[in-house]
């Protein structure tokens, strides 16, 4: 077995199961090194002992590489493969999440993701996905590490330079921009424009009036650069935990009906938003509607079920979500002018 794939492998199962982040860092860290290495290299140092004198590569990393290196399928992989839940092959959510073709809200290490664009962008595309938007965090957010429109014009940059070699799967351009206290957009409307894909969401004054939160969300799905209404309570339904923002659910749904912005469904085990009470509402408003993972790591990509379990109970039809529609159906949704009635193949 590869040794790269084996402890890259290790890292996606740890990511999807919402590891500690130090667990997964080694071994993705591990596999960058292994994979810089000469040709030869790593099969020398595992004969002579040497490899846990590498920098980034420790006792359980080495041990990986070594069985690996020996033809076995290294035992703790086995072991986390035996621990894994079969995700996405039957069950609740299953016939929806085999008609999805993307996911429209993902972060890198650019923000406050954990790793490279290059990571995100080779998981999603293993996972079957035909393209995948790059919403890093805007940038009010600096406890995310919000992208300035000088870095995020950096960004734009390098994602074309991907995409020169990605063909067939494309990486298309976003933002994930906050909703500011008036309902106005944190970025530059010049490089919203620019971008595939803006996804809009409240990050601050969480506990604001209802009238006041029903305000401000209603003018930013109103806003011609808004696609996509991100995990609209920003609630948290682990840990701690956190409540769920007040505001007009059916106002703001209807403003997303008519302006055409689609509402997220958010599948971060920890978000799960919006609640199903507050999903059907979104559903008899008529909205379109993002199956999401809202991923900051590779393995987090495959928490999409999650959302699809949820749409598929609240009864979301396929055909209004725009997660299940070609890069160029979504292109045409987003730079064509957004209307609710548009749907995948019209």
């Amino acid at each position: 077995m590869d040794a790269v794939a084996a402890l890259e492998r290790i890292a996606f199962l740890l990511e999807r199961s919402l590891a500690p982040g130090y667990r997964v860092r080694a071994f993705r860290t591990a596999a960058r090194v292994v994979d810089g290495l000469p040709p030869g290299e790593v099969a020398a140092r595992a004969a002579d002992g040497s490899l846990e004198s590498l920098k980034g590569i420790g006792p359980r990393t080495a041990q990986v590489v070594r069985e690996a290196l020996a033809g076995e399928v290294p035992g703790y992989l086995r072991k986390l493969e035996e621990e894994s839940e079969d995700i996405g092959c039957e069950g609740p959510g299953a016939a929806l999440r085999a008609l999805l073709r993307g996911d429209c809200h993902t972060h890198s290490d650019w923000s406050d993701g954990g790793s490279p664009i290059e990571e995100m962008g080779r998981a999603a595309a293993a996972l079957g996905h035909e393209w995948t938007v790059l919403t890093d965090h805007s940038p009010r957010l600096t406890v995310a590490r919000g992208l300035s429109p000088e870095r995020l014009r950096e960004q734009l940059a390098a994602v074309a330079d991907l995409n020169a070699r990605w063909a067939p799967f494309r990486l298309l351009t976003g933002i994930e921009c906050d909703i500011l206290d008036d309902g106005s957009l944190d970025q530059e409307p010049e490089l919203l424009e620019r971008l595939d894909v803006v996804v809009v969401s409240v990050h601050s004054k969480l506990r604001m009036d209802a009238r006041a939160m029903t305000r401000r969300m209603v003018a930013a799905v109103r806003d011609p650069h808004a696609d996509v209404l991100g995990h609209c309570t920003g609630r948290l339904v682990t840990g701690r935990g956190r409540p769920e923002s007040r505001f007009d659910a059916d106002e703001v749904f209807a403003a997303c009906a008519e302006s055409g912005t689609a509402v997220e469904i958010n599948s971060r085990p920890e978000r799960l938003d919006p609640p199903r009470r507050l999903l059907r509402r979104a559903v008899a408003a008529g909205t379109l509607f993002a199956i999401d993972t809202d991923a900051h790591a590779p393995g987090q990509l495959d928490w999409q079920i999650l959302g699809c379990a949820r749409a598929e109970e609240c009864g979301v039809p396929a055909e209004q979500v725009v997660t299940a529609w070609s890069a160029d159906e979504l292109l045409g949704w987003t730079r064509e002018g957004r209307v609710p009635a548009r749907v995948a193949g019209a």
